[in-house]
Parts: structure tokens; C-alpha cells; sequence
């Protein structure tokens, strides 16, 4: 992906196409299977790797993270502390990895002279539970899982700043839609998310997260807020949960049941029933179960076909065609552009 990415950059750049791109560089790392060859690994001593903050399941357990220990058939005392710190050297090696590769695609929107007009995101879809709380892998909105980075590098257009507030990935499309414009953008309805551009420049902004979850080891839709210090968690199939993050950061006391955060719950469980209809939300989640399941069945039937994204490539637009124009493909063979001869000298 990343070579595919330098290419396309090299391509943009030789090119005769000035308007603006969008371009998407994807990596697996840092995933599961916890592996990384050894010229990652050996960038970090093992006295460097730090265990987990804690390592054993909170009691009492909450219902999700029973069944998350279920459904991935890890229980406590599982894994040693030998393989949980193997994981974890080689999480941090593959994080390496990681910072080499964006290294690599900052170097090639340099070399292609795009960086001082290139505004790039580095984001990650989920965390990794690696071990805290006796869990492994996502599927839960404890912070570990559901914190992710989120960094908006253009020096020449916003002054470092670290940004406290909770924002979320449904906030991308407004925020992409606001650097391309210029200006917010009326969608002709309501969309998800806000733009971050305010907090771009300093400005601040409305901040909060609704979120939710409804995969593995979920029995009903789960519902995240993130604001400030609070985060509450909320399913009809389970207890409440409220932490306190500032106070209690590895959310080890649910505060949902105590006195003095009643109101704070109840305002937050009338703001769900305002925004979702639950029951409805689940009978739509078993409806496409069933339907995946009939797509499934139909995918395994003969030749595979796969469901994923396949980004074309059209070979006959590359290389030395007898189609295309010679000096044009000469042109964007070169990067710097060189003059052609017959143009006039100043």
C-alpha cells in the first residue's frame, strides 16, 4: 500500500491534473497477530516495554466483558506474562513500523514539492485492549479500545496545538468537506459529526462523542458519550456504566448507581430516547444479520468472490502505449518537469 501510495503521489505530481486530491494510504499495523520481524523488534529492550496498567479483570465484571471473554475464549491466567510482554514488544515494534512508513510518505510528498500544499491526517480505526483488564483485542468502549490518535499535520496552515476535548471519526467528513471549501458546507440535511477546523486554529469548539456498538459480544445496540471527564455507557441488556476519567482514568469505579451522578444519568438517558429507538435498532441489527448471512452462504457457493474494495488498475493507461501520446508519457516520466525545446527561452 505504501508503494502504491508513493506512486500515486509521484503520478499526481508529473501530472497535467491541478485540482486538489484526496488520497488514502492504509496499514494493517499495529494488528494482531502480534508479530514483527526483527529489525523492529530489536529497536526496543525488553526492560522498555511497559505491561499493562492492569492486568488482572476488574471486579465485579461487567456483563460485556464476560462475554468478550466467551466469544474470544481468553479467560484470566490464559496467557503468561511471557507471551502478554512478547505482544506487547512486538505491538511497540510494529508501532515503529507504523512511524517509519508515514515517515516514508512525508519524504515523497516532499521530493514531489505537494508538502506545503498538503494537509494529512493520521488516524487509526480502533485500539487494542492488549491485555488491560484481562481483555484483548477492541469490541469495547473502555479507552484503551476506543481512544484512537488523531493528528492534522499542516505546519503552514495551523500552529501545533494538543487538543483535550472528545472528538470522532464521524467528525472527518464535515471537517474534510471545510478545508476543501473554505467554509462549512450546507449538505441540504442533517449529517453525523461537526467540523474540527475551529479547534484547528485554536478556537475550541462543542466537543463531546455519541457512540455506538453493535458487533461481537454485544446481545442488544451499546451506547457510548464521551465529554470532559465523563463517559457513560449505556445497553439494555446491561448495567450502566459511568466513569469519572480525570479521577479515575483506567475506569475502575462505575459510578452509574451513586447518588450524587443521578441527574447527570438521567439527562443522558433522556437524551438516548431522544436519539435512538432501540427496539427498532435491534430488530434492524437482526434483519441484516439474517440478510449477510443468505450473502454468505451465496459467497462460499463455487468460486470465492470477495466482498471487500478492490482499487482498480488500468494497465493500459501505464508504460509505452502505441495509444498514447509519446511526449505526454515522456513528461510524466520525469519529475522535476523539463522544458520542452520548443518553448521560448525568456
Amino acid at each position: 500500500m505504501i508503494f502504491r501510495a508513493q506512486r500515486a503521489l509521484s503520478d499526481i505530481a508529473r501530472g497535467a491534473d491541478s485540482r486538489p486530491f484526496c488520497l488514502v494510504a492504509s496499514l494493517t499495523h499495529p494488528h494482531d497477530p502480534f508479530t514483527i520481524h526483527d529489525d523492529y523488534w530489536n529497536r526496543y529492550e525488553d526492560a522498555e516495554i511497559d505491561p499493562p496498567r492492569i492486568r488482572e479483570t476488574p471486579q465485579p465484571v461487567d456483563p460485556h466483558t464476560k462475554r468478550l471473554q466467551h466469544i474470544c475464549d481468553l479467560h484470566p491466567g490464559d496467557v503468561t506474562e511471557e507471551q502478554m510482554m512478547k505482544a506487547h514488544h512486538a505491538y511497540y515494534g510494529a508501532l515503529s513500523y507504523v512511524d517509519n512508513k508515514v515517515g516514508v510518505l512525508l519524504k515523497t510528498l516532499d521530493e514531489a514539492k505537494l508538502a506545503e500544499d498538503t494537509i494529512v491526517l493520521f488516524l487509526s480505526d480502533h485500539g487494542e485492549m492488549l491485555g488491560e483488564r484481562g481483555l484483548w483485542y477492541k469490541m469495547s468502549f473502555f479507552e484503551p479500545a476506543s481512544r484512537v490518535p488523531l493528528i492534522v499535520y499542516a505546519p503552514g496552515r495551523f500552529a501545533a496545538r494538543r487538543v483535550s476535548a472528545a472528538v470522532s471519526h464521524v467528525d472527518l467528513l464535515p471537517t474534510l468537506v471545510n478545508l476543501a471549501c473554505g467554509s462549512a458546507k450546507d449538505f441540504g440535511k442533517e449529517i453525523a459529526g461537526q467540523s474540527l477546523v475551529p479547534y484547528l486554529h485554536g478556537e475550541g469548539g462543542v466537543g463531546g462523542v455519541w457512540a455506538e456498538y453493535l458487533a461481537e459480544g454485544a446481545i442488544a445496540p451499546m451506547l457510548m458519550w464521551r465529554q470532559g471527564r465523563w463517559k457513560f455507557i449505556h445497553s439494555p441488556s446491561d448495567p450502566d456504566q459511568l466513569y469519572d476519567l480525570k479521577n479515575d482514568p483506567d475506569e475502575l469505579n462505575n459510578l452509574a448507581s451513586h447518588p450524587e451522578t443521578a441527574s447527570l444519568r438521567t439527562k443522558l438517558l433522556a437524551e438516548i430516547s431522544e436519539r435512538w429507538d432501540l427496539p427498532r435498532l435491534h430488530e434492524e441489527i437482526l434483519r441484516s444479520q439474517s440478510r449477510r448471512q443468505v450473502v454468505s452462504s451465496a459467497l462460499v457457493a463455487g468460486k470465492l468472490s470477495a466482498w471487500d474494495y478492490q482499487p482498480p488498475r488500468d494497465a493500459s493507461r501505464e508504460y509505452i502505449r502505441a495509444h498514447l501520446d509519446i511526449e505526454d508519457i515522456e513528461a510524466r516520466a520525469r519529475f522535476p518537469h523539463v522544458r520542452p525545446l520548443k518553448e521560448p527561452v525568456a
